[in-house]
């Protein structure tokens, strides 16, 4: 049988990219995304609705929705930039968005068989690695979405003792929801999918809950 594959976001940049990646690694794809299905990662109803009619299992699940920060506006630099409304918005979309999805997420995965489920969050969500400090909604909505992996990868262990359930840094890609930033070392979509789509594969059940770049390699919380 056919091992199927579930990507949440497959409209962005880097959700299309893992769509195709999978696909080329045999897998049967579903795609989910706002553009096309109407989930709105903001809207619980939306989640709700959409999860709900999705049928499992999967072998493997990825969470690759996010935002930098509301439309028309840009992550904070200063203390002073600070906006309440801006910044729960982020919250919304970056870290209960994902935590409304892994709510369904045991349903979506195999009881009795290996299987990996990440969510995309970023390297900048790490407390330990903060040099530069700024980007604040952005970087504090990461660290609840790894706080919200991890807590979420002890229950499912207890369910579901051969899926791992994991947080992972994607680098820098080449996309829209980069644009606006400069960076001489963005990965094209197609690589960061590959890379991403191969950690997954080597992943185990002892990693889960774990937070890792797009060489497989840990990140300090």
């Amino acid at each position: 049988m056919t091992e199927r594959a579930l990507v949440i976001g497959a409209s962005g940049g880097i959700g299309a990219a893992l769509a195709e990646e999978f696909a080329r690694r045999g897998y049967a794809v579903a795609a989910l995304s706002r553009r096309a299905d109407g989930l709105d990662l903001a809207d619980p109803a939306s989640v709700e609705r959409v999860l709900g009619a999705t049928q499992g299992p999967f072998a493997r699940v990825v969470v690759a929705t996010g935002i930098l920060a509301p439309e028309g506006g840009r992550p904070e630099k200063s203390l002073a930039q600070i906006d309440a409304a801006a910044m729960a918005r982020v919250f919304a979309v970056n870290a209960i968005g994902p935590a409304l999805i892994l709510r369904r997420l045991p349903r979506l995965l195999p009881r009795d068989a290996p299987a990996v489920a990440a969510v995309l969050t970023a390297r900048v969500g790490s407390i330990g690695d903060n040099r530069l400090g700024g980007w604040y909604s952005y970087r504090a909505s990461k660290a609840a979405a790894n706080q919200i992996v991890h807590t979420a990868a002890i229950e499912l262990a207890r369910s579901h003792r051969q899926a791992a359930l994991v947080a992972l840094h994607p680098g820098t890609v080449d996309t829209p929801f980069t644009a606006a930033y400069r960076g001489r070392d963005k990965l094209p979509p197609a690589e960061a999918a590959r890379r991403l789509a191969e950690v997954m594969d080597g992943l185990a059940p002892a990693q889960s809950g774990g937070f890792f770049d797009y060489a497989g390699r840990p990140i300090p919380w």
